[in-house]
């Protein structure tokens, strides 16, 4: 029997033609090569090397995983007719730094800087040679003021080079963490990463990760030996596990997906520190009227549950921005809060809206983690951020206090706190207690508070009835023995008068609640004592903010932080 040949495959064209590059001069009249031309041959040869390295085997290899090559990641993500600008093209002994592709390249327009791993040359792991080359190139970010994306595919050190590849990692980690708060960074996470491949990207300001993709610790196998614990990749470190902690950002279906959502978030963001996000002119009037937070709401509030329905706050933060577009960032964590990038009259503004469509917007664990890192975002890189408030509060009970939810509380109101930029609160409706006092009112720092007509600000929600009228109720309740006994006496059965009674309480309770929100539920006494500036009508909001926002970003000037570094970030 004999053995089969193996053929491997070959875009080589059989039948073309091979010519050797001729290095001539225009206007020379003979091309005779010599030493120079060798040289330069020479040359040519090692720019066109990454580009070929691989060979088509790995290629093919990578496509059958339904995963791009840096190259053809490159080309998506650049603009269309420009090319990338590719830096530090070290190949050491045995491939040493050729597993790490990094450049500068055109994103709409602007200058980006990127890296990204070639799994096609030792599975994109990490050796000296590229730990160096990263730090320079973060180096470079920070020194030109240029934002930076990360595309992500390896399976971590190289082995074989023993420490140097802990060590390429370390000086990456640091040179990442310098330029951290410097220049804004999206890391893109494709195929599957572990140790270093997983703790550097998340250095960045924004994780983008499609799915059937694995990010970690450590993978299922090691997981299995220590622990003898069976657990699928995705179960371990896919999406649907880092989007519920906020370890990644933004889930996308595939990889086209993520370097498109790179360009999307990169629109609203700055390019450094010491700049605005780009303004984008809009032919949205700014005093364009929002009848549809009128209609929200009127048939929210005239429902049968009256001011205890919930409602959807994205769809009046689409209502505020220009032309309805907006730019939801952990979309898919903590959906009692919003946190999003819009424009209103063409400026970025961040969103952080309590959402009482979902556990009537009350601020838990992960809501106030969320929304504390989205305020230090928009505090480092000079972007102005729009409060929305509807709460009842910050979510009690002994999960959330196990879990530490005064420490996450303190997350929160520390980032409001700290926050510089121009700020605004709009109370939508409930404000309530410890969450009004640390959602960026005047005394934390606002720059303009209003509220709409349906604000129901109090100390206390409605429970604040037993507190405030607990004369009058005490009163009511002394009396129900005596009024069952007299309508027994007048024929009523046991049950009957009971019943009775206990529907007169009810109509006594519901009066109190009401005169409790007529008298204390409302913006009446917050408007008195200047805690809120002014009353807006629903369909005034855009013009009213806008107008603010403007007054505003006119006298600001965008700089790096100073002052005194927190200790809790």
């Amino acid at each position: 029997m004999t053995k089969k040949s193996q053929i491997a495959p070959t875009l080589t064209n059989p039948f073309e033609q091979a010519q050797d590059v001729e290095f001539t001069v225009p206007g020379q009249l003979d091309y005779d090569p010599g030493l120079y031309e060798t040289t330069l041959k020479m040359g040519h040869e090692l720019l066109k090397l990454p580009y070929k390295a691989a060979g088509v085997k790995s290629i093919q290899k990578q496509h059958q995983k339904k995963r791009m090559t840096i190259w053809e990641r490159i080309q998506v993500l650049k603009d269309a007719g420009t090319e990338p600008k590719i830096l530090y093209q070290n190949w050491g002994k045995n491939l040493d730094g050729a597993s790490l592709v990094t450049g500068i390249i055109k994103v709409n327009g602007r200058d980006v800087a990127i890296y990204g791993h070639d799994f096609t040359v030792r599975a994109g792991s990490m050796d000296a040679t590229n730990g160096s080359k990263l730090a320079r190139l973060f180096e470079l970010a920070g020194k030109l003021g240029v934002p930076l994306v990360g595309m992500n595919d390896s399976a971590g050190a190289f082995i074989p080079a023993g420490v140097g590849g802990l060590d390429g990692y370390a000086e990456a980690f640091t040179a990442l963490r310098r330029i951290n708060g410097v220049v804004p960074s999206i890391m893109c996470m494709f195929g599957y990463n572990a140790g270093g491949g997983a703790y550097l990207p998340r250095q960045g300001s924004f994780v983008v990760q499609p799915n059937d993709t694995f990010f970690g610790l450590t993978g299922p196998g090691v997981v299995k030996s220590v622990l003898g614990e069976d657990v699928t990749a995705d179960d371990l470190g896919g999406p649907k596990v880092h989007s519920q902690s906020g370890v990644t950002d933004f889930v996308v279906p595939d990889e086209v997906a993520a370097l498109n959502k790179v360009k999307q978030l990169l629109n609203y963001l700055p390019n450094n520190n010491s700049s605005q996000a780009p303004f984008q002119p809009t032919s949205d009037p700014i005093d364009r009227k929002t009848w549809d937070i009128d209609l929200l709401l009127k048939k929210s509030f005239n429902s049968p549950t009256g001011f205890n329905t919930p409602f959807d706050i994205s769809i009046i933060i689409q209502q505020l921005c220009d032309h309805g577009d907006y730019f939801e960032v952990q979309p898919e964590r903590a959906r009692n809060t919003i946190t999003a990038f819009g424009r209103i009259g063409g400026n970025v503004v961040g969103f952080v809206a309590n959402n009482s469509a979902v556990a009537s917007g009350q601020i838990d664990i992960g809501a106030a983690y969320k929304n504390a890192r989205f305020i230090r975002f928009c505090n480092v890189y000079n972007i102005p951020v729009m409060f929305m408030e509807d709460t009842t509060g910050f979510l009690p009970g002994r999960e959330q206090e196990e879990g530490g939810i005064v420490q996450a509380g303190r997350a929160i109101l520390d980032s409001i706190v700290d926050l510089r930029t121009p700020r605004f609160l709009i109370i939508i409706r409930n404000a309530f207690g410890g969450a009004y006092a640390s959602f960026n009112n005047y005394p934390t720092g606002a720059d303009f508070v209003c509220a709409l007509p349906t604000t129901r600000l109090a100390v206390m929600g409605p429970a604040g009835v037993e507190y405030v009228y607990k004369d009058e109720l005490r009163a009511i309740r002394s009396t129900l023995k005596d009024r069952v006994a007299k309508a027994m006496k007048q024929g009523l059965s046991e049950k009957d008068a009971k019943a009775e009674v206990a529907a007169w309480q009810k109509a006594q309770e519901a009066e109190l609640a009401l005169r409790y929100e007529r008298e204390l539920m409302n913006p009446n006494e917050a408007l008195s004592l200047g805690s809120i500036s002014q009353i807006v009508m629903p369909s005034d909001l855009r013009q009213v903010i806008a107008e603010q926002l403007q007054l505003h970003l006119a006298n600001y000037k965008p700089e790096p932080m100073g002052g005194p570094q927190r200790e809790f970030h």
